[in-house]
């Protein structure tokens, strides 16, 4: 690299010049229709990314989902399971029945990014992006799921394995988009599970994900099944031989060995980054019979947390949008910002880390990565906590937003959580610790007596570079044992 060059991070990408705000579905597809390069955005974790990395280029307009009611909500009738095409994989996770009807795509949603991810993420826009590494598409593929798309037409409804055409393409056609995701509710979780092998346990993108849902009689004999595999292939695809091979037969461990032996035939693995074709093919076989032998033995849901954690706060409630709005950069976007009303402009081309940075003068919310993966940038927004990095600042005009310089109650005095940083030593270099008291305060307001494994899944989206961990941890349970 040359004087005067930069990194190739450091190089500025599309930038978004406006975000159109509908109120409703209609007006969202009347605004597609009109123009068809307008990007359609929800949480938008995977977006801002693909518009930063992307380099320069055409300036972009947004469509936000975000705030349409229409595309909320999860719902159960007839045996069917529907989910909103603006459900995040935290409200599939915190669902009470999720377990017993859809228990696959529960555990996939608990393995995608970390909680500030998957209170952004949705389910939809994970099959959108229709990346092979996208942990829920094998449990729906598995789940025999369908996707609703609306356009001015009006409504289609498709099978998700005929969704994907290809690497990161789908089936979705001008003017259209998700409404919703359906599946036959299972009868009980044990007919269902989803396994990943991973490199790290958090914040992994799969070396392998692999979802199986098998239907048995009252004697046990496998009626239906359906495996399906990701991220060994252009897409994530169905391993109908390796279904067949149950299809007829008991969970026995032979039956299990011919469906392991026949998926690793079926698959001809790739060799990326993460791992090469040949260790792939050899663990294969591993999590087959692994996954079948959980449901043989009625442990599918051994590993699921008695309390997932989703840092939200109690209280929180997600907004909707009552009025049309398109926001640019000479438009005020208002928010209550720690308890305070507060506007500025410049938020359509700006994440809100760097709009509560520039424009609201709050430099304790940091940036490490601009990627969401070390949790430095954590706020809380409408009660949820977030990667300030990966959220588009016109997206929160409306919502009440707490940074790390709001968590005091107001008195004098430090949170809890903060006097408990300084008394157990919790502070090296400092950088992180923003977001760690940010993410640790929410979790104390979703349960307030965190266990060790509760807490470590609650800061599974923050790292520490000076791996001060166990001090970190230990203010959490400081910080609850004194705020009780």
């Amino acid at each position: 690299m040359t004087a005067g060059q930069v990194h190739h991070v450091q190089r500025p990408g599309r930038v978004v010049q406006a975000v159109e705000r509908p109120r409703s579905l209609t007006h969202a597809l009347e605004i597609l229709t009109a123009d068809p390069d307008v990007r359609p955005i929800a949480g938008g974790t995977d977006l801002l990314l693909d518009l930063h990395r992307g380099g320069p280029g055409e300036p972009v307009t947004l469509l936000d989902l975000s705030g349409l009611a229409e595309l909320r909500g999860i719902s159960i009738d007839n045996g069917r399971v529907r989910i909103g095409a603006g459900v995040t994989h935290n409200e599939v996770i915190a669902h009470p029945d999720m377990t017993t009807v859809g228990l696959p795509l529960a555990q996939a949603c608990l393995e995608i990014g970390s909680p500030q991810l998957r209170n952004r993420a949705t389910v939809a826009g994970n099959i959108a992006t229709a990346s092979p590494a996208n942990d829920t598409i094998s449990a729906l593929l598995a789940l025999d799921a369908s996707v609703t798309l609306a356009s001015l037409d009006g409504m289609r409804t498709i099978a998700l394995d005929d969704f994907f055409v290809g690497f990161r393409t789908t089936a979705i056609e001008p003017g259209e988009l998700i409404t919703a995701i359906e599946f036959p509710a299972l009868s009980s979780p044990d007919g269902g599970i989803w396994v990943k092998l991973g490199n790290r346990a958090a914040q992994a993108i799969s070396v392998v994900h692999l979802g199986i849902v098998v239907d048995r009689d009252d004697v046990g004999v496998v009626r239906t099944a359906r495996l399906a595999i990701g991220s060994v292939a252009a897409r994530v695809v169905l391993l109908p031989e390796a279904a067949a091979a149950l299809v007829g037969s008991r969970l026995t461990g032979d039956a299990i060995e011919r469906a392991a032996e026949a998926a690793v035939d079926a698959v001809a693995p790739i060799d990326d980054v993460r791992a090469t074709a040949t260790y792939r093919i050899d663990t294969i076989p591993t999590l087959v019979t692994r996954a079948l032998d959980a449901i043989r033995a009625g442990r599918s849901t051994t590993e699921w947390p008695a309390r997932p954690i989703c840092l939200t706060r109690r209280s929180g409630e997600r907004r909707s949008v009552d009025e049309m709005a398109s926001i640019n950069d000479r438009t005020e976007v208002s928010v209550t910002l720690n308890g305070r009303k507060f506007a500025a402009a410049g938020a359509a081309s700006a994440t809100l880390l760097d709009w509560l940075r520039d424009e609201a003068g709050l430099t304790g919310t940091k940036e490490g990565c601009a990627e969401g993966e070390c949790g430095a940038c954590t706020v809380q927004v409408d009660g949820r906590s977030v990667m300030s990095c990966l959220v588009n600042a016109a997206q929160v005009d409306g919502a009440e937003i707490l940074t790390v310089e709001g968590i005091a109650p107001g008195t004098g005095q430090p949170h809890p959580i903060q006097q408990a940083f300084v008394d157990e030593f919790a502070v090296q270099c400092g950088f992180c610790i923003p977001g760690f008291i940010v993410s640790g305060a929410t979790l104390l307001e979703e349960v307030s007596d965190p266990t060790d494994d509760e807490i470590r899944l609650g800061l599974s989206g923050n790292l520490c570079r000076c791996t001060g961990y166990y001090p970190i941890m230990q203010a959490i349970r400081s910080a609850a044992v004194s705020d009780t």
